[in-house]
């Protein structure tokens, strides 16, 4: 049996791994009481004494975590910004081809994608690593997420009966083009050129629809609206990450479709000179918590699905 912790378990994130893992009779879900979640000492004790550690936590918090681990044989599994982009951790986004599962699968170190950048990713890096979408391509990007992705403060205005009457319309943010997972979403692309990232957060709790439109003529080497379709099913076969055709609910494409499960559907729509990529998932799920237990899943050697919801 494993020894599991989950530092930072109070989180929406956190919490969404322990309901994921409560039921299994593989592994032992070690806490710490209340009074000592925040000592250092209790905390360095126990993340150097389990298998599996993960860190839901904010990214200066995940990169001292992380220091305080002297026993070589912990596995990290963090779903904060701080390890993302760095090269000695495995990126925990296994459909994206053998190469990520089989580092998965190696590592001791395992950065979680972001919610938002698990949608673009999914949809740019096949096409960029297919050759019909050029690395210095110029892209734009908007995501639809729940208000649970803002974590406590934000889930808190939001179920606020008073402050929610300003909240009743979507609403766009990181309008400084700054936002957290445009390096990470560059990167694991191999884009030369990061997009222009437009997130918007709606009055629902959870759910997430990344679009990623494009013009024909952006793509090289024959690339059309039938090429990726091509990409996409020879890519995503499921039973997490598929492609799905025509997938729409009657001309609509609903933010909320995949509320509560951990797959994600990818989808593409348009013509032959306007096409739109569309991934859909939920934010707590494969954006996050249910991606986590992914990781954890192939770390073990257990099915992928294991206690996840599809």
């Amino acid at each position: 049996m494993k020894r599991i912790f989950i530092d930072g378990k109070a989180g929406t994130t956190g919490l969404r791994i322990e309901e994921r893992l409560g039921a299994r009779d593989d592994i032992e879900i070690v806490s710490l009481p209340e009074e000592l979640r925040k000592d250092p000492v209790a905390k360095k004790e126990v993340l150097n004494s389990v298998d599996v550690a993960f860190l839901c936590l904010p990214d200066a918090a995940a990169i001292e975590a992380v220091q305080m681990i002297e026993n070589p044989n912990v596995c990290v599994i963090d779903t904060s910004t701080a390890h993302r982009t760095n090269d000695n951790w495995a990126y925990g986004f296994a459909e994206l081809g053998s190469e990520f599962e089989e580092k998965i699968k190696s590592s001791k170190r395992i950065a979680v994608p972001g919610c938002h950048a698990s949608g673009f990713i999914a949809l740019v890096y096949p096409l960029v690593k297919a050759g019909i979408l050029p690395s210095d391509a110029l892209l734009t990007a908007h995501s639809l997420t729940g208000y649970s992705g803002g974590g406590k403060k934000m889930i808190a205005e939001y179920e606020d009966c008073e402050l929610n009457k300003l909240f009743e319309g979507p609403r766009q943010y990181a309008l400084g083009q700054a936002h957290k997972h445009i390096p990470e979403m560059t990167k694991i692309t191999g884009l030369k050129n990061a997009p222009v990232f437009c997130p918007i957060v709606g009055d629902f709790y959870s759910g997430m629809e990344v679009t990623v439109p494009l013009f024909k003529s952006q793509l090289v080497n024959g690339g059309n609206i039938e090429k990726i379709k091509e990409i996409y099913k020879n890519t995503y076969t499921g039973p997490l990450v598929s492609y799905n055709e025509s997938n729409d609910e009657s001309g609509f494409l609903s933010s909320v479709r995949y509320q509560d499960k951990d797959s994600m559907s990818i989808e593409v729509y348009g013509n032959d000179d306007r096409i739109i990529l569309v991934a859909r998932y939920d934010n707590l799920g494969k954006g996050a918590s249910g991606a986590a237990v992914e990781c954890l899943n192939i770390v073990l050697g257990e099915e992928k699905t294991k206690t996840l919801v599809i």
